[in-house]
Protein backbone atom coordinates (compact mmCIF):
# COMPACT_ATOMS: atom_id res chain seq x y z
CA UNK A 1 0.00 0.00 0.00
CA UNK A 2 1.05 3.03 -1.21
CA UNK A 3 1.15 6.54 1.14
CA UNK A 4 2.34 9.42 2.78
CA UNK A 5 1.97 11.41 5.80
CA UNK A 6 1.13 15.00 5.57
CA UNK A 7 -0.28 17.82 7.41
CA UNK A 8 -4.17 18.35 7.53
CA UNK A 9 -5.62 21.78 6.73
CA UNK A 10 -8.62 23.12 8.43
CA UNK A 11 -10.98 23.04 5.92
CA UNK A 12 -10.81 18.98 5.59
CA UNK A 13 -11.92 18.90 9.54
CA UNK A 14 -15.54 17.70 8.22
CA UNK A 15 -13.91 14.70 6.10
CA UNK A 16 -11.75 13.85 9.30
CA UNK A 17 -14.86 13.68 11.28
CA UNK A 18 -16.97 11.86 9.11
CA UNK A 19 -13.50 9.27 9.58
CA UNK A 20 -13.23 9.33 12.98
CA UNK A 21 -17.22 8.26 13.36
CA UNK A 22 -16.87 5.43 10.61
CA UNK A 23 -13.64 4.19 12.50
CA UNK A 24 -15.61 5.09 16.11
CA UNK A 25 -18.32 2.95 15.11
CA UNK A 26 -15.97 -0.04 13.93
CA UNK A 27 -13.80 -0.45 17.07
CA UNK A 28 -15.61 1.91 19.92
CA UNK A 29 -18.74 -0.93 20.56
CA UNK A 30 -18.70 -0.12 23.76
CA UNK A 31 -19.86 3.38 23.00
CA UNK A 32 -23.50 4.31 22.94
CA UNK A 33 -24.85 6.32 20.10
CA UNK A 34 -25.48 9.31 22.80
CA UNK A 35 -22.17 9.45 23.44
CA UNK A 36 -20.97 9.33 19.38
CA UNK A 37 -23.52 12.13 19.16
CA UNK A 38 -22.10 14.40 22.08
CA UNK A 39 -18.61 13.88 21.03
CA UNK A 40 -18.83 14.28 17.21
CA UNK A 41 -19.39 18.15 17.60
CA UNK A 42 -16.43 18.64 20.28
CA UNK A 43 -14.36 16.73 18.22
CA UNK A 44 -14.80 19.14 15.39
CA UNK A 45 -15.18 22.34 17.38
CA UNK A 46 -12.13 21.63 19.82
CA UNK A 47 -10.46 18.72 19.66
CA UNK A 48 -8.78 18.58 16.37
CA UNK A 49 -7.67 22.26 16.88
CA UNK A 50 -6.08 21.45 20.16
CA UNK A 51 -3.28 18.91 18.52
CA UNK A 52 -1.10 18.57 15.72
CA UNK A 53 -2.97 16.72 12.97
CA UNK A 54 -0.84 14.29 10.48
CA UNK A 55 -3.17 12.37 7.66
CA UNK A 56 -2.12 9.02 6.25
CA UNK A 57 -3.32 9.48 2.38
CA UNK A 58 -3.33 7.80 -0.15
CA UNK A 59 -1.62 7.85 -3.95
CA UNK A 60 -4.74 10.18 -4.60
CA UNK A 61 -4.25 12.54 -1.31
CA UNK A 62 -7.39 11.04 -0.03
CA UNK A 63 -7.14 10.92 4.08
CA UNK A 64 -7.12 7.45 4.91
CA UNK A 65 -6.38 7.25 9.02
CA UNK A 66 -5.22 10.27 10.91
CA UNK A 67 -3.84 11.34 14.41
CA UNK A 68 -3.23 14.33 16.64
CA UNK A 69 -0.45 14.83 19.03
CA UNK A 70 -0.04 17.05 21.88
CA UNK A 71 3.12 17.46 23.90
CA UNK A 72 4.31 13.88 23.74
CA UNK A 73 0.59 12.54 24.15
CA UNK A 74 -0.87 10.69 21.27
CA UNK A 75 -4.53 12.12 21.41
CA UNK A 76 -5.69 10.45 18.48
CA UNK A 77 -5.26 7.81 16.31
CA UNK A 78 -8.04 6.87 13.83
CA UNK A 79 -7.96 4.72 10.75
CA UNK A 80 -11.20 4.69 8.20
CA UNK A 81 -12.82 0.91 8.94
CA UNK A 82 -11.57 0.22 5.22
CA UNK A 83 -7.76 0.70 6.01
CA UNK A 84 -7.84 -1.33 8.99
CA UNK A 85 -5.04 -4.24 9.40
CA UNK A 86 -2.87 -2.81 6.45
CA UNK A 87 -0.26 -1.95 7.91
CA UNK A 88 -1.36 2.07 8.02
CA UNK A 89 -1.65 2.10 11.80
CA UNK A 90 1.58 0.84 12.71
CA UNK A 91 3.18 3.49 9.98
CA UNK A 92 1.15 6.25 11.74
CA UNK A 93 2.15 5.50 15.30
CA UNK A 94 5.77 5.04 14.48
CA UNK A 95 5.34 8.27 12.46
CA UNK A 96 3.98 10.09 16.12
CA UNK A 97 7.01 8.28 17.87
CA UNK A 98 9.77 9.32 15.79
CA UNK A 99 9.10 12.44 14.28
CA UNK A 100 6.60 13.77 16.97
CA UNK A 101 8.23 12.57 19.93
CA UNK A 102 4.86 10.97 21.51
CA UNK A 103 5.95 8.49 24.66
CA UNK A 104 2.25 8.55 26.19
CA UNK A 105 -1.55 7.24 24.92
CA UNK A 106 -4.36 7.31 27.01
CA UNK A 107 -6.67 4.36 25.53
CA UNK A 108 -10.30 3.11 26.58
CA UNK A 109 -10.76 0.69 28.78
CA UNK A 110 -12.84 -1.59 27.04
CA UNK A 111 -11.14 -1.40 23.40
CA UNK A 112 -8.91 -4.26 23.71
CA UNK A 113 -7.66 -3.80 20.34
CA UNK A 114 -6.35 -0.29 20.84
CA UNK A 115 -4.41 -1.96 23.99
CA UNK A 116 -3.00 -4.71 22.24
CA UNK A 117 -1.97 -2.71 19.24
CA UNK A 118 -0.44 0.00 21.54
CA UNK A 119 1.44 -2.61 23.75
CA UNK A 120 2.85 -4.36 20.34
CA UNK A 121 4.62 -0.79 19.81
CA UNK A 122 6.11 -0.85 23.36
CA UNK A 123 3.55 1.15 25.77
CA UNK A 124 3.28 -0.64 28.98
CA UNK A 125 0.28 0.36 31.57
CA UNK A 126 1.04 3.19 34.13
CA UNK A 127 -2.22 4.34 35.43
CA UNK A 128 -6.42 3.91 35.23
CA UNK A 129 -8.88 6.34 35.36
CA UNK A 130 -12.35 5.50 35.95
CA UNK A 131 -14.01 8.42 34.05
CA UNK A 132 -13.00 9.93 30.73
CA UNK A 133 -11.64 13.14 30.51
CA UNK A 134 -15.14 14.43 30.27
CA UNK A 135 -16.79 12.40 33.30
CA UNK A 136 -18.51 9.60 31.31
CA UNK A 137 -17.93 6.49 32.78
CA UNK A 138 -15.80 4.90 30.16
CA UNK A 139 -12.40 4.35 32.00
CA UNK A 140 -9.10 5.23 30.34
CA UNK A 141 -6.21 3.41 30.25
CA UNK A 142 -2.56 5.39 30.43
CA UNK A 143 0.24 4.07 28.81
CA UNK A 144 3.88 5.46 28.44
CA UNK A 145 6.49 4.11 26.10
CA UNK A 146 8.98 1.64 27.49
CA UNK A 147 11.44 1.52 24.37
CA UNK A 148 11.55 3.53 21.12
CA UNK A 149 10.56 0.49 18.52
CA UNK A 150 13.11 -0.47 16.06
Amino acid sequence: MHFSITPIEREEYPVVVDLWEASVRATHHFLREADIQYFRPLILEQYLDAVTLRAGRDAAGNIMGFLGVADDGLEMLFLHPDHRGKGLGGVLLTYAIREMGVRKVDVNEQNEGALGFYRHYGFRLVGRSPLDGTGKPYPILHLELSATPG
